[in-house]
């Protein structure tokens, strides 16, 4: 069997362009809260390029960019302002915090219905971003995981294990790979279906 491409780009476009039209005919503009703390480079870019989502999608974009120096407390006291905003539908706060700032207690204080980043699992309002992201290509594509053997690089909390339980959820049977998995890359070439989450191709 041929490996086979799968063009996100093209996707998201068409996405982006029905959820613009979705978000108009709504009785008011969503609001998305963006909580970055800190000056990590990769956060930096993920933010700006949802601010650029939002835009395009006609959703109206919050951004809240803290200092490295922020205190829990002052984080905290940011959350339950947006927790509290009728005008804010979804808050994302940015993974990874600063040293110091415990990203689990930030999480657990988000209302769980405006928690949008699909961090909280056990809680299916929203799908974690990127393994959502997938599953919507395999979609498009007519790729069922059913049956399949799919192989996950990564293991992060962000990517790496909610890719796998959604691959499980469509019957797939799943292989966790990560820096410590001896012989890599033959459990990649067993893959029928393979996903690498480890931020470099």
């Amino acid at each position: 069997m041929s490996a086979a491409l799968l063009d996100g780009k093209a996707l998201s476009a068409r996405m982006r362009e029905r959820l613009g039209q979705e978000a108009t005919a709504l009785p008011r503009q969503p609001g998305l809260a963006v909580i970055l703390v800190g000056d990590d480079p990769a956060s930096a870019v993920y933010v700006r390029n949802k601010e650029k989502d939002c835009a395009q999608c006609g959703v109206r974009c919050l951004n809240h960019h803290l200092p490295a120096e922020t205190t829990q407390q002052e984080l905290l006291a940011l959350v339950e302002e947006m927790n509290r905003r009728e005008a804010v539908d979804g808050i994302l706060v940015q993974l990874p915090v600063p040293e110091g700032l415990a990203s689990r207690a930030v999480l657990q204080a988000l209302r769980p219905e405006k928690e949008v980043g699909g961090l909280m699992l056990g809680l299916p309002r929203f799908l974690p971003c990127t393994p959502a992201g997938v599953m919507a290509l395999l979609r498009a594509y007519g790729i069922s995981p059913a049956g399949k053997h799919c192989v996950v690089v990564g293991r992060s909390n962000i990517v790496g294990k909610p890719m796998a339980l959604l691959l499980l959820a469509e019957d797939a049977t799943v292989t966790v790979c990560h820096s410590r998995t001896p012989d890599l890359a033959e459990q990649c070439r067993r893959a029928d279906i393979l996903i690498s989450a480890v931020g470099r191709r």
